[in-house]
């Protein structure tokens, strides 16, 4: 801004040659630089060539009067102020008033007084200053949101390659998102892991925009490095809220479900932490199971106290899984009425064609007219034939030249450890460092659950797979599992790796054993090979995938086998 002190430029446009001197004289003795006209029509070119940053102007000249050459003078200066003072001899009201009416600023009435035109100048130039530092912060603050809006579009380019880098495309899975600002808050995710099961996770971070999906990017790294690596839920559940709980505020907290919906085992495994309930839709009978939160956000808990037990649900083919943030119950009407769980109930129980009942909400929401108070997202997971998806295939940039090709480990792992540790992802990493078994590796991963699964269910835990004749029973035998494991102080199960060359390919040899009661292998060897039902698919499945599978020591040692040729 210009100090009070410095000199302006003062245009003076009067057709009297003798007040023109005069007004001459005063203004320069105040110290500022004088151009003078004697019409408007010289006035206006004045201005347009000099840019004078103040003019004292004549209501009545001859050529062009001083109303029309203030408005043209207020034209050319565009949103720059350049005050106006108005030279007249009127007295009547309504001709001052056209003065202002021009564009005027303010009026000095003839005959001239010195001390007054000194005062008007300097409160003129007070508000031209003003005016001016105005405009300038205005257009900092212009140039400023600008490169906010750049960063923030560059930021959530990033933000939305991470966030979508999954399997959201993936023909079993329909969403809806709208965020309530820029960034969105709510997160969705969705990926597959090596054995061909998907993990889902809709998460929704305290407040909306970008502080909300701050910790989106964390939480969507662990997601998909623990899903890629073959990690279950429990294991990345942990993993996320310790991190959370590391990098974010106390004020901050992510609400979230995560799912694995298994199309082998037909299942789905929930974990609900403070998001509104989901709901597993039965196609055969219409039922709807609540998924139920029981625990608390991630992020709030330390790695002591947080629960990552989760429970299973049987699913049947075209079975729908519906998840949703709390904007979309928090929708609120002209009068201030929320769209609420009960009117989300009536959509459910309105529905007559289940494929329909996704759009249906939409439309309900829609038709609701309502104005959402936070991020909305709505997503349908459906349990569809493995073949009818198509999983990544996984890459690896290596050639394999320096793939290990003779080479035997055993591992055994005892109650303590069974209690806590997930040991599958890190054995199928070490499988896959042999560069022949890669073109296996959905296979290897199924098989190699299956048999771990079997061996701590069923030997180490005791379970009878009986129980999940039906849905009730399914969901007693989880809760068993869940409890008997709780518990557990002795047992082992014991995994022997061994891979060998065998003429331009080679053979991997899996047993697995476990101190279990055993099983009467005879009798589940001669049932044939089902995946239809709820109990008895893990062995089935495994004689499908391997290439020879046998059991022994009354069913408490498995031994399977995969072979693979050269590549080309």
């Amino acid at each position: 801004m210009q100090s009070v002190s410095e000199p302006l430029t003062v245009l003076i446009a009067e057709d009297s040659a003798a007040d023109r001197m005069l007004l001459s004289t005063i203004v320069r003795r105040q110290g500022h630089e004088v151009l003078t006209a004697s019409n408007g029509a010289e006035a206006v070119a004045l201005f347009e060539r000099q840019r004078p940053q103040l003019v004292l102007m004549d209501a009545m000249m001859p050529v062009m009067d001083g109303f029309e050459a203030a408005r043209q003078i207020k034209q050319l200066a565009g949103e720059t102020l350049v005050p106006l003072i108005f030279l007249t001899s009127l007295t009547e009201s309504e001709a001052l008033a056209r003065c202002l009416e021009a564009g005027g600023d303010d009026f000095l009435a003839k005959p001239y007084n010195q001390v007054i035109l000194a005062a008007k100048i300097k409160a003129m130039d007070r508000l031209r200053r003003l005016q001016a530092t105005v405009l300038q912060q205005r257009d900092q603050i212009a140039r400023h949101h600008d490169y906010l809006l750049s960063e923030q579009r560059v930021a959530k380019a990033v933000f939305d390659k991470v966030a979508h880098s999954g399997c959201l495309k993936a023909p079993n899975i329909r969403y809806l998102q709208s965020p309530y600002a820029l960034f969105n808050g709510d997160l969705l995710l969705a990926a597959f892991t090596p054995s061909g099961e998907m993990h889902i996770l809709l998460g929704d971070f305290t407040g909306h925009g970008l502080p909300a999906a701050v910790g989106a990017m964390p939480l969507a790294e662990v997601f998909y490095g623990m899903t890629a690596k073959g990690y279950g839920l429990s294991e990345t559940l942990r993993e996320m809220n310790a991190k959370l709980k590391r990098i974010l505020p106390v004020d901050m907290f992510c609400c979230a479900t995560l799912l694995c919906l298994s199309f082998q085992r037909r299942a789905v495994e929930v974990w609900n932490g403070g998001m509104p309930d989901g709901y597993l839709h039965s196609i055969a009978t219409g039922e709807r199971t609540p998924l139920v939160s029981r625990h608390l956000p991630l992020g709030v808990l330390s790695a002591q106290a947080f629960d990552d037990r989760t429970e299973v649900f049987p699913m049947a083919l075209g079975d729908r899984i519906f998840l949703l943030s709390d904007g979309v119950i928090d929708t609120c009407d002209a009068n201030e009425q929320l769209f609420g769980v009960e009117r989300l109930e009536r959509v459910f129980a309105a529905n007559q064609h289940p494929a329909k009942l996704f759009e249906e909400i939409g439309q309900a929401l829609k038709d609701f007219r309502g104005e959402a108070r936070d991020d909305v997202s709505m997503v349908e997971v459906s349990l569809l034939e493995s073949a009818q998806l198509n999983p990544p295939t996984m890459v690896y940039s290596d050639s394999g030249q320096s793939s290990p090709l003779d080479w035997s480990v055993s591992f055994e792992f005892r109650a303590a450890t069974l209690k806590r540790y997930n040991p599958l992802p890190y054995l199928l990493q070490l499988l896959l460092e042999v560069h022949g078994l890669r073109a296996q590796s959905g296979a290897l991963y199924s098989v190699m659950a299956e048999l771990y699964s079997n061996a701590l269910e069923h030997g180490v835990l005791g379970l009878d797979s009986s129980l999940k004749l039906d849905a009730r029973g399914f969901a007693q035998f989880y809760q068993q599992r869940n409890a008997r494991l709780t518990e557990l102080e002795d047992g082992y199960v014991r995994v022997h790796l061994h891979v060998e060359p065998r003429g331009e390919g080679g053979c991997l040899v899996v047993r697995v054993e476990d101190s279990g009661a055993g099983f009467d292998v005879q009798r589940v060897m001669a049932r044939p090979i089902d995946t239809d039902k709820l109990s008895g698919r893990g062995v089935s499945l495994i004689r499908q995938l391997s290439r020879s599978a046998s059991w022994s020591d009354d069913g408490r040692s498995a031994r399977v086998e995969f072979s693979w040729e050269a590549l080309a």
